[in-house]
């Protein structure tokens, strides 16, 4: 299980989000990991409420867990050097102490408010229809894509827009090598036949090479 610590600046990056013209909306994180964007976000006056099944774990076996996630994913991106650029962090140090702080941020919030945090799982999501104005998705639909195939990623999508106005998704390759989704035109044709706006546009961050894209569906 990875359980990532991305920060709120990544996630800025990410969904080319501005907290203050979020402020007073209700916002789903799906699959938020040890994500500190809930955190910070609240402070901004968003309501924000993150979902990932790994919250089902003891809040200390949590941690563990997503501190040897953070080793992991680097060495994923060392075994792709190639395939990775570090130039929006600055350096691999600088991704480290950036994940570090999100780390012990979600640690300390979900003690403090854990109401926020609900352990659930795509492509079944325990919300009322349109509960929220935007869904977020960092690192899950797409990123798994070799693992995860089309029927899945149809079943995430449809539920993602069942709950919420707006879903933005990051990135648009698979894990690793940063490949291509074998489905992509498929499931593009399966949103439209549904009724639902899919677009992908650029963002301000770039890891993965080639990965500087987000996908938004609205209906």
């Amino acid at each position: 299980m990875l359980v990532s610590s991305r920060s709120a600046e990544e996630y800025a990056a990410f969904f080319d989000l501005d907290l203050d013209g979020l402020r007073g909306r209700r916002v789903l994180d799906c699959s938020a990991g040890a994500a500190n964007f809930a955190a910070r976000a609240r402070r901004n006056d968003v309501e924000v409420v993150a979902a990932d099944p790994a919250y089902a774990l003891p809040r200390d076996e949590l941690a563990s867990v997503s501190a040897q996630s953070a080793k992991d994913g680097k060495a994923i991106a060392l075994a792709h050097a190639d395939r990775f650029t570090w130039g929006w962090y600055g350096s691999i140090e600088a991704r480290e102490r950036m994940r570090s702080r999100a780390l012990a941020e979600f640690v300390l919030d979900l003690a403090e408010h854990p109401q926020h945090y609900v352990a659930a799982a795509l492509p079944a999501l325990p919300f009322r229809d349109v509960a929220f104005e935007l869904a977020l998705c960092s690192h899950l639909v797409f990123t798994w894509a070799d693992q995860l195939g089309l029927d899945w990623h149809r079943a995430a999508l449809r539920e993602l827009t069942r709950v919420a106005r707006e879903v933005r998704v990051f990135p648009t390759l698979v894990q690793g090598a940063g490949e291509p989704v074998p489905f992509w035109d498929a499931l593009m044709a399966d949103l439209e036949s549904a009724g639902l706006h899919a677009e992908r546009r650029t963002v301000p961050y770039e890891f993965q090479v080639g990965g500087n894209t987000m996908l938004v569906v609205r209906h």
